[in-house]
């Protein structure tokens, strides 16, 4: 019985093989800051406000003129094709089906257009890596926009790979020559194989423009290695910008002086984040990072967070800190690798139900009722950390 996300977790490593689990849960390092986005997260206290009409609970915003049903979207997750042969288009429909917002990885297996037309009513989002050769993101952009995408998100946090050492005792990377170890595990997972001999090894195929060329096997290696563009810097935004028309949010930042800058230069939106913990291994967590962030920004742009959530309850105490909305990744690939497009909803319904539960028993009736004095004082120690 799948009753959490942890049950979801365990199952998902059952079902996958180890080396593609371990990609999906692996992060930097010592794994440090994964672990500390959960465990800070589970620290935060709550204290519930009685006696309020909660008769009603309405869970749903409005983000560029756009309504969502929950405070609740599905981040973007590269390689996911890796889990099923189908993914980018299952979670895309799974959030479409809940009425949230889906964003689609540079590192998506799915050709972009393609996932578009597969949640066409969906809100859907373009995340977007600069790499070296600058024209793969100007085409990358380009489609975007003629696929009616509803945001661009550019991610910051990637100059250089974070070290994912799980990753390098497997052999994970292009072009994949598996160990025999790994080959020993494959063999116990033949659903998992089976996929693999009906639809290929995924690759990244949106890095070229054409559904019938290919990008080069150095470029996809250079994506699944995260080999950025380092000389991309805030004035570079006004390249992007002349590119795209729609909303403009950046997503990685930790530091509330970077979120002041991001503001300078005209970004949308804000997604705080460590990456899931998968860059630097030291990063301060990201709901540490969000009050200074928040209280930088105020109400001008739509302040989201993501990397460790796991509990309608997380969501609460983000809203509380003055997210605008949470994004989950991980949550949703363990669905999907317990149910495909079924279960990647049933996380994400399980999410929204834990809101609805956690915001009936804090007597919040909308989300703009869950304030800071909704967090117990004693166990917030974000609001001492400050960038500062």
């Amino acid at each position: 019985m799948l009753l959490n996300i942890e049950d979801f977790r365990r199952q998902a490593r059952k079902n996958l093989p180890r080396f593609v689990f371990d990609y999906v849960e692996g992060a930097a390092e010592d794994e440090r800051c994964r672990d500390r986005n959960g465990a800070n997260l589970q620290a935060l206290q709550l204290v519930p406000t009685c006696l309020r009409d909660t008769s009603t609970i309405d869970t749903s915003l409005t983000v560029f003129g756009q309504r969502w049903n929950a405070p609740l979207g599905v981040a973007p997750v590269g390689f996911c094709g890796l889990v099923h042969p189908q993914g980018d288009k299952f979670l895309a429909r799974a959030a479409a089906s809940r009425g949230l917002p889906f964003v689609l990885s540079t590192a998506s297996n799915t050709r972009l257009e393609a996932v578009r037309e597969a949640a066409p009513k969906g809100l859907q989002w373009m995340q977007l890596y600069v790499m070296s050769d600058r024209a793969i993101a100007e085409q990358l952009i380009r489609r975007a926009r003629e696929a009616n995408y509803g945001a661009l998100v550019l991610t910051v946090d990637v100059p250089v790979s974070g070290y994912r050492e799980r990753d390098v005792r497997n052999g994970f990377k292009l072009p994949f020559r598996p160990t025999l170890r790994t080959l020993a595990n494959l063999a116990c997972h033949p659903a998992w194989l089976l996929r693999v001999a009906r639809y290929g090894m995924p690759s990244f195929v949106n890095l070229a423009e054409s559904q019938e060329a290919a990008a080069s096997a150095q470029v996809q290696a250079a994506l699944l290695a995260r080999a950025m563009d380092r000389r991309l810097v805030w004035e570079s935004l006004a390249w992007i910008r002349s590119l795209w028309d729609g909303p403009l949010l950046i997503k990685g930042l930790l530091h509330a002086d970077d979120a002041a800058r991001a503001l300078n230069h005209g970004v949308d939106g804000l997604i705080v984040s460590n990456h899931g913990g998968r860059q630097l291994d030291a990063a301060v967590a990201t709901i540490d990072a969000l009050p200074a962030i928040a209280d930088k920004v105020g109400a001008r742009v739509p302040v989201f967070v993501d990397s460790g959530f796991r509990r309608g309850s997380d969501i609460a105490k983000a809203l509380a800190l003055g997210a605008s909305a949470v994004f989950v990744g991980r949550p949703a690939v363990y669905g999907m690798a317990c149910g495909g497009e079924a279960g990647a909803r049933a996380v994400l319904q399980l999410l929204s139900d834990e809101l609805e539960r956690t915001m009936t028993l804090l007597g919040a009736a909308t989300l703009s009722d869950i304030a800071p004095h909704h967090l117990f004082a004693g166990s917030t120690p974000s609001f001492a950390w400050s960038p500062t």
